[in-house]
């Protein structure tokens, strides 16, 4: 009985039958039996056989309905309980096969009560988890294939330095060096990504000049800009708003942006960059010549370890890591994303949220 809740549930209504009986039981014999007895004397009438007739008639129907009570209230119990409790034994069920590594398994929903709710609820999370679980897959198996292929050329190198078939060169020692810092810089992506992803619950939010940041941040690129003649021009509206933000992760957010345009950019050619105030957000554009990149492509180029056939080959570097540490920095502020491909334009940016304060300051 301590194993099934349908079997507590019926135990309990035939408790309150029970219970219902034996008061009316108690009531009959104490009550209207002394009013029966009062009524046959008022009328001079012997109650003595009338009493015990009575009585036993009234038992002998309570016992009657007793039984009609408790097998309606088995019955009934039992298919009203079945159906509410079906859907947790299914849920029970389907847990179980989740913990097996089945994230696919969902409970079916045929009511809008409470549990028709739980059962929603139940099926979100684990969609949630099966969304996280193939994210956790398709990570270690991206991690492996990045590692791979530096880990596979050092180990040519040293194996040809150590057979004697490449001389302890400079150029060779610099390629060694070249792979570490391929290594190296791969991990410290990851550990970057991995830090945006728990970026939400840890934002120091303080007041932040969005044009101001950018400038500075360009600067910084500025041999980089020098290499590939690009040069970079600034569109910002008058009176930008002050937003309110984690200064040093939208600052990686804003290097990333500045690094791909950057990275993807053609030479001697012009890195837009606008902000501007759109409808109680603050958006901020990257636009460069697309050159290689593809419509199809759009729709990835947030994605993890993506990088299209062309345009995010390997021979631009980086693991294609930097636009995802973007994203995931960008939501955590509660902002948004956005990728387009315009007149072979290509346009990556954000936009943040504005302050209740500063929509009410602008209006």
């Amino acid at each position: 009985m301590k194993r099934f809740l349908i079997i507590k549930l019926i135990a309990v209504n035939l408790i309150v039958v029970g219970f219902a009986v034996v008061v009316v039981w108690l009531a009959i014999d104490t009550l209207a039996a002394g009013y029966f007895v009062t009524l046959m004397e008022k009328y001079h009438i012997s109650p003595e056989p009338a009493h015990a007739m009575f009585v036993d008639s009234i038992h002998r129907y309570l016992i009657w309905a007793f039984a009609g009570a408790i097998f309606l209230a088995v019955v009934l119990s039992y298919v009203m309980n079945r159906r509410i409790l079906g859907p947790l034994t299914r849920m029970t069920t389907v847990t179980g096969e989740i913990a097996a590594g089945e994230f696919s398994a969902r409970v079916p929903v045929a009511t809008a009560d409470e549990v028709g709710r739980l059962a929603r609820a139940f099926n979100r999370m684990a969609g949630n988890l099966e969304k996280i679980e193939h994210l956790r897959r398709s990570l270690m198996i991206d991690v492996a294939h990045e590692l791979r292929t530096p880990l596979t050329n050092i180990r040519g190198y040293l194996e040809a330095l150590n057979d004697g078939v490449l001389p302890p060169a400079p150029e060779t020692l610099s390629l060694l060096q070249d792979e570490t810092l391929r290594l190296v810089q791969l991990v410290e992506d990851v550990l970057a990504l991995a830090r945006a992803d728990a970026a939400g619950s840890q934002l120091q939010l303080t007041a932040v000049d969005l044009k101001a940041m950018v400038e500075n941040i360009v600067a910084t690129f500025t041999p980089a800009l020098t290499n590939k003649s690009l040069t970079v021009s600034l569109h910002a509206f008058a009176s930008l708003p002050i937003i309110q933000a984690d200064r040093d992760r939208l600052a990686r957010v804003l290097r990333n942006l500045t690094d791909n345009a950057i990275q993807y950019a053609p030479q001697e050619t012009i890195v837009d960059i606008t902000i501007g105030d759109d409808t109680g957000t603050l958006k901020i554009d990257f636009s460069n010549v697309a050159g290689d990149v593809l419509p199809e492509d759009l729709p990835y180029l947030f994605e993890r370890f993506y990088r299209g056939e062309k345009s995010r080959s390997r021979h631009h570097g980086g693991a294609g890591i930097g636009l995802s540490i973007v994203k995931e920095l960008v939501e955590a502020h509660g902002g948004k994303v956005h990728a387009d491909l315009r007149d072979g334009t290509i346009h990556i940016g954000f936009s943040l949220p504005l302050a209740e304060d500063t929509k009410a300051g602008q209006s």
